[in-house]
C-alpha cells in the first residue's frame, strides 16, 4: 500500500488524519513531499505527525550534536507536509550508565532539538517505546526536564511491559499525540484487551484535545479490523466529548 493510497482509505473511512512514519516514505524530495501534502489536502486528511528513528540519549557532545541535526532534518520533512508534530525515541541507556544520566542527555538533545522545531511551530513528542522510554517515570522526567512547549508525550497506551492504565495515567498531563492499541499490559506484566471506554475516559477527564490515533499490530486482517476498530474509537471518543 502506497501513501497515496492509504491517504484515500483514510479518508474513505472519514478520520480527521494520519500519523505518518517516515521510515515507509519511498523518498523525502521536496516535489514527493508536495504531492503527498497536496493529496492529503484534497481529501479532507491531516497528515499531522511524523514518526521518525530519531534517539535522543547520546553520551558524548558529538553524538549529542548529530541527533540534534538529524531531528531537525525531520522537523523540516514535518514541515513540509504540513504535520505539527514529530515523534522521537528516547533510546537504548548506555551500559554502565545510570538512568539518572541517561536522561541528562536526552534532555540536552531534546531541549536543542526544540528550540529548532518550537521556530516553526512544531511540537516534539517523546515516545514511551523501550529503553529509556520503556516506562513513564523517566519519560515524563524527560519532558519535565527539557521545559519547554515545544515538548511533550507521544503517549503510546500498548508499549508498557506492566500496569498499562496506571502509566498511561502519569503520562497523561504531558501527551501531545496519542497512539491506541487494542491490548494494553495488565497489571503483573500479561497482556490483554484494552478498555478503550476508560482509556477515553482518563484522557477526557484530564482535558485531552488531541489526536487519538490507531495503532494496528494484531493478527486479524486489516480489511476486516481497521474498519471496525476505528469505528469503535469514533464511537467513543462521540461519547466522552458530547
Amino acid at each position: 500500500m502506497t501513501y497515496e493510497t492509504l491517504i484515500r482509505y483514510v479518508s474513505e473511512l472519514g478520520l480527521d488524519g494520519l500519523d505518518t512514519t517516515v521510515y515507509w516514505f519511498p523518498e523525502t524530495s521536496d516535489r514527493y513531499l508536495a504531492s503527498l501534502r497536496h493529496i492529503a489536502y484534497k481529501h479532507a486528511v491531516n497528515l499531522y505527525s511524523v514518526a521518525v528513528r530519531a534517539r535522543l540519549c547520546q553520551p558524548t557532545p558529538e553524538l549529542q550534536r548529530a541527533e540534534v541535526e538529524n531531528v531537525k532534518k525531520w522537523v523540516d520533512v514535518a514541515e513540509k507536509v504540513g504535520a505539527t508534530h514529530v515523534r522521537v525515541f528516547g533510546g537504548a541507556i548506555p551500559k554502565g550508565t545510570s538512568e539518572s544520566q541517561a536522561i541528562a542527555w536526552a534532555v540536552e538533545v531534546l531541549k536543542r532539538a526544540a528550540e529548532y522545531s518550537g521556530g516553526k511551530g512544531i511540537i516534539l513528542g517523546v515516545e514511551d517505546d523501550g529503553g529509556l522510554t520503556t516506562t513513564a517515570e523517566p519519560t515524563v522526567e524527560i519532558v519535565k526536564q527539557a521545559d519547554s512547549p515545544f515538548v511533550g508525550i507521544n503517549l503510546d497506551t500498548g508499549n508498557f511491559p506492566k500496569g498499562g492504565y496506571s502509566q498511561v495515567a502519569l503520562c497523561i498531563p504531558y501527551a501531545v499525540n496519542v497512539h491506541f492499541k487494542a491490548n494494553i499490559a495488565s497489571e503483573s506484566g500479561g497482556k490483554e484487551k484494552a478498555d478503550w471506554d476508560r482509556l477515553i475516559g482518563m484522557f477526557a477527564k484530564a482535558g485531552y484535545k488531541g489526536y487519538i490515533s490507531l495503532e494496528y499490530e494484531e493478527k486479524e486482517s486489516v480489511a476486516t479490523a481497521i474498519p471496525r476498530l476505528t469505528a469503535e474509537l469514533r464511537r467513543i471518543v462521540r461519547k466522552y466529548s458530547a
